[in-house]
């Protein structure tokens, strides 16, 4: 097949992997990214100002570059001729837009792709609305949550399927750290991600209190104000977002990772749950009963109820390398097994897909 995938493309985990993935499956992808428009590469003011224009209409999404963006994505359609677009988190594509390509080209399969959860309440009004008013153009919308299903139907999505998020091989994998890199990622225990006020903090709190040696990464302009607020926590600033290869290492240079969910999202798992067992690290997450169907617990990873359980996990695993390297290994193999990762998520996705088509050819 000929694939678009089209996105904002802010960074190598999203777009990127569904790209690769096609084409490790053996299809033809190109790509349409829609970040390089809100780009200002000069410091002058008159390019200060452009730039805060730019970054108004990319937050409210409205504006002559929003239009720009939907006229470049139907002279793209009409450039490749794809027979499948699949659009990732399309805050940016409007409902008009996909009308007009599918009028005019009935038979292209189109797919909205969102990992976050669009009916939580808990963003602005304006970031989903072009996205929830497209849902009944979409011919398969990938939910990341089974919850998001009933949802997605009762908005008008035609079809609707249950997608996991998944590891990419190519940029989460085990690496043994050089001499170099230790003094930037060893450690005993890491977060990578965001911020969140849900009580993470006091978490962590505890964690350094202990003597454990912690590492943070991730948007420091959340992370370092709440950080600086606290005399625990306030050496771990300024906390850095790592991407790449950078990301992999930040992994792969503790002894454990934990991992917290999204109260935003309403995650009941996350990317990270497979991506930190990818790497032959040992997850330590919060427990929920989605994950404990996914892993055992104690055995392939392991989970935290309570601050008491988080600390008293926490020793038991720094302190013995070979219970916390055989629990990391089975988590590997167990990511492994049941193919978490991007290429066979998106396998299945062009199963769906060629039902679709053959549901339409009838």
């Amino acid at each position: 097949m000929r694939i678009l995938v089209a996105g904002d493309w802010y960074s190598d985990v999203h777009e990127e992997g569904v790209a690769q993935a096609y084409q490790a499956l053996g299809h033809e992808v190109f790509s349409f990214k829609w970040n390089k428009y809100f780009e200002i590469r000069s410091l002058s003011l008159s390019a200060k100002i452009i730039g805060f224009v730019y970054k108004f209409q990319n937050k409210f999404i409205l504006g002559p570059v929003i239009l720009n963006i939907n006229r470049d994505f139907k002279k793209k359609i009409d450039e490749f001729s794809p027979d499948l677009v699949s659009i990732y988190r399309g805050t940016h594509i409007t409902k008009n837009t996909l009308r007009f390509i599918k009028k005019r080209y009935p038979k292209i399969i189109f797919i909205a792709h969102n990992e976050d959860d669009p009916f939580t309440g808990n963003h602005p009004f304006w970031l989903w609305r072009h996205f929830l008013a497209s849902i009944p153009e979409y011919d398969l919308v990938l939910a990341h949550r089974e919850r998001n299903i009933m949802q997605y139907e009762n908005i008008g999505a035609k079809k609707v399927k249950f997608l996991r998020s998944w590891y990419a091989p190519l940029r989460t994998h085990s690496v043994t750290l050089s001499e170099k890199d230790k003094l930037h990622f060893e450690c005993d225990v890491v977060f990578a991600g965001h911020f969140e006020a849900d009580g993470r903090i006091a978490l962590l709190e505890e964690i350094v209190k202990s003597g454990i040696k912690l590492r943070i990464f991730g948007p420091g302009k959340y992370w370092d104000p709440v950080l600086s607020d606290s005399e625990l926590l306030r050496h771990l600033v300024p906390v850095k977002t790592v991407w790449g290869d950078d990301y992999n290492k930040s992994l792969c240079g503790s002894k454990v990772a934990l991992c917290f969910f999204s109260r935003l999202n309403r995650d009941t798992y996350t990317r990270r749950c497979f991506e930190i067992p990818a790497t032959k690290t040992m997850l330590l997450s919060e427990y929920s009963d989605e994950l404990s169907g996914l892993y055992k617990e104690g055995r392939e990873v392991d989970f935290f109820r309570s601050k008491e359980e988080l600390m008293h996990k926490l020793r038991l695993y720094i302190e013995n390398d070979s219970l916390r390297k055989s629990v990391a290994l089975a988590g590997f193999n167990r990511v492994l097994s049941d193919g978490h990762d991007v290429v066979s998520r998106m396998k299945l996705v062009v199963e769906w897909v060629a039902d679709i088509k053959k549901q339409y050819d009838q």
